[in-house]
């Protein structure tokens, strides 16, 4: 995107980059999805590591085949599960296969009855990102809050899965902002950690 995205409003990076994002055909959001999965995470996987992953909406990209390539490699998973707007999202164990149930927004998430995890790596849907690491979500605070936290007690690595047509020149961060450690498309590794 040009450097005139600098001067927009964070909803009209979102619809631009949502737009760009839901014009991808499915083969090309598949390609993406196991080329993420392929390359892997950009550290070490500790043995028995939680990865929090997420239940893809709208026209993000799919993290299941790097979920179960994680899985495969020693890692347990955790999707996440919304208790109410305005808090913070709370992490259920989960295995490829589980039936999950619709949450409050008609995301879907692990029975209540899974067990509750901290993550120490949590895979972040974004709407765009920029190169300092800064994203966009759908505008709720849901990753911002939870990352917060989470980082009050503990290190957790915050992992954007995106395409890489979601980039953007700027994003305007606002002080309550959590940055992403890294940001992994189809194409590249990006690295914020020393930004």
């Amino acid at each position: 995107m040009s450097h005139a995205t600098a001067s927009l409003s964070k909803a009209d990076l979102r619809a631009a980059a949502l737009a760009t994002r839901d014009a991808l055909s499915g083969e090309n959001r598949a390609a993406a999805a196991d080329a993420i999965a392929s390359r892997g995470l950009p550290l070490a996987l500790p043995q028995g590591a939680v990865v929090a992953g997420y239940s893809p909406i709208r026209s993000e990209i799919d993290p299941g085949p790097l979920l179960r390539k994680l899985e495969s490699l020693g890692a347990r998973l955790a999707l996440p599960a919304i208790n109410a707007r305005g808090q913070s999202l709370k992490f259920r164990l989960w295995h490829p296969g589980d039936r999950l149930l619709s949450g409050p927004l008609g995301i879907l998430e692990p029975s209540p009855a899974a067990a509750e995890i901290i993550p120490d790596i949590l895979l972040v849907p974004l709407a765009a990102f920029d190169r300092a690491g800064h994203r966009i979500g759908y505008g709720a605070g849901h990753y911002d809050r939870t990352l917060a936290q989470l980082r009050k007690s503990r290190s957790v690595t915050a992992i954007g899965l995106a395409f890489a047509s979601q980039e953007v020149a700027v994003v305007p961060a606002l002080q309550h902002d959590v940055a992403l450690d890294y940001v992994l498309t189809e194409s590249k590794i990006l690295d914020f950690r020393s930004s």
